[in-house]
């Protein structure tokens, strides 16, 4: 995960890639992944970070999805309980075994919720995560003593996934260079290369660091874009109707004394029909999400007013301690790549998340819709489409026992370095060698300045906002925090990556900027 080693990769003269990928979330990992790892010679390009956009902005669950199997959606919830088994055995380090209380209220709740459950936990077949049973009010209140105890009947427990998404997505981008593919961030592309039968082959790259442009050529190209799939459509046959409809889902983060327990909440229905979660990750809990249809799209979207009312409202239902806005210590925004919705009524939250193919007349490959739990499923697929459509060499799909960087399956997650995996000992090596890396980026979190170190040299790090956001995560759980520890974080980087003073005044400028976003007051560092 060297950047200047692996530009070197694609300044080859009359070098023909296998495939193309445009795209570095969830979905262009994936496909990037499969593709390597079946021999073809591949080249990832994202026009930012790995997973800036929706892929590091999820409820971070691992999940056949329980409101899917409520609207008949048998077939994606299926292939979503094999793949998060899948992902559980091929990441441990990263995916682990969540479980989740369904509190209920009416004197059905119980009943209903038990049965529905027993079916989740039966289509999962020998990848279960555990029984669902149900539960006494009594155990309920032991098990999450924050819950609001009045009216309260039982509850249901079951089981599911959880992850860090962000985290993943360096994983597997590192795992996809590993396997002789080649990734590259903050490559940006221009445009799409045709030969003179419209056929596509290639594309039109700007290195957004150096302004270097580069002519690459490809026997396949694939769309994997997200929510800025259309974008590259458009790029293709200019006034192409749109594929996606973007939909909006906010999470607020609370202090863990929200909760107080290591068990999540599922709502299962909420005024706006949603399911809501309050899921305990990285000692911090993550309550969300929304479903919020809007009509633009964006590289950092923002929380509606209403949303956040929302949130709160509904959390102060289920809470002893109703949270309030003081109390938020990070809001983050995703939008959801959803297929363009035909019906009337517009909701969003009607529309399948199965994935979608489509071949252009010129060849472009696009695959939209999806979820993180089947990112895998979406790149076997993919690339299967994009094999036949390229001509290339045919070739078996290896992903599915595949482990992924970092592997490792004794997880001490009292330890948070946990989430490097096999990692972990070169991280303590690098403060073994220099004890001052060892030091606290603050005094309120557990990260060290070893992982700044880290995310530059090996985890193509190149911003604050790439440490903060997505390697330490430091900005989704503690936007405050996160701004306080800018400074330290450029000056590591500045060091690792040979920039100067006014190199790190800009970053630290442009992330406090940034992070004000994530925040419902605004908030200025310290003074040092």
């Amino acid at each position: 995960m060297n950047r200047a080693q692996l530009i070197q990769q694609i300044k080859v003269k009359e070098q023909v890639w296998d495939i193309i990928v445009i795209g570095g979330g969830a979905t262009g990992l994936g496909v990037a992944l499969d593709a390597a790892t079946r021999g073809y010679k591949t080249l990832l390009l994202e026009q930012v970070d790995f997973a800036k956009g929706t892929s590091s902005r999820s409820t971070k669950l691992v999940h056949g999805g329980v409101r899917y199997l409520a609207q008949g959606d048998i077939a994606l919830v299926r292939e979503a309980l094999y793949e998060r088994g899948l992902l559980l055995k091929n990441a441990p380090h990263l995916v682990k075994n969540q479980s989740f209380i369904i509190p209920n209220y009416e004197w059905w709740g119980g009943a209903f919720y038990t049965i529905g459950l027993k079916i989740y936990d039966l289509m999962a077949g020998k990848l279960s995560l555990g029984r669902s049973v149900h539960i006494s009010k009594k155990e309920v209140e032991e098990r999450i003593p924050a819950i609001r105890q009045e009216g309260l009947r039982g509850g249901v427990l079951y089981h599911d996934g959880q992850f860090d998404d962000a985290r993943l997505a360096v994983n597997i981008a590192q795992t996809c260079v590993e396997k002789g593919g080649v990734v590259l961030n903050y490559c940006a592309v221009k445009n799409l290369r045709k030969d003179t039968n419209g056929r596509i082959n290639g594309v039109v790259m700007e290195d957004r660091e150096t302004g270097d442009v580069y002519e690459l050529s490809a026997r396949v190209v694939v769309n994997a874009t997200g929510i800025f799939v259309d974008g590259i459509l458009q790029m293709d046959k200019p006034g192409s109707g749109n594929m996606v409809r973007p939909s909006q889902g906010v999470h607020l983060v609370l202090d863990a004394s929200f909760l107080r327990g290591e068990d999540a909440i599922m709502i299962p229905k909420t005024e706006d029909g949603r399911v809501l979660f309050a899921v305990p990750w990285h000692n911090k809990v993550v309550v969300g999400t929304t479903d919020t249809p809007l009509d633009e799209h964006s590289l950092e979207p923002r929380a509606l007013e209403e949303e956040i009312e929302f949130i709160l409202r509904t959390a102060a239902r289920y809470l002893t301690k109703a949270p309030v806005r003081k109390d938020v210590l990070s809001v983050f925004a995703g939008l959801r790549p959803l297929a363009a919705t035909q019906s009337s009524s517009g909701k969003t939250k009607e529309i399948s998340r199965s994935h979608k193919l489509l071949v252009s007349a010129s060849g472009l490959v696009t695959i939209t819709g999806g979820k993180w739990t089947t990112f895998r499923r979406m790149g076997q697929d993919t690339v299967d489409k994009a094999a036949e459509t390229g001509g290339l060499p045919k070739a078996a799909c290896v992903t599915q026992h595949l482990p992924i960087h970092g592997y490792q399956q004794a997880v001490n997650r009292n330890d948070h370095l946990y989430v490097y995996g096999s990692d972990q000992p070169a991280i303590h090596a690098l403060v073994a060698d220099n004890p001052v890396l060892g030091r606290r980026l603050h005094p309120a979190h557990e990260f060290i300045a070893a992982e700044v170190l880290w995310a530059a040299r090996y985890e193509m790090a190149r911003t604050v906002e790439d440490v903060l956001a997505r390697r330490v995560r430091a900005l989704f759980l503690d936007a405050r925090a996160a701004i306080d520890m800018a400074p330290e974080v450029a000056a590591i980087m500045a060091g690792e990556l040979r920039q100067d003073e006014a190199w790190q005044k800009s970053q630290v400028d442009s992330f406090t900027r940034l992070a004000n976003g994530y925040l419902l007051e605004p908030y200025q560092p310290h003074s040092r």
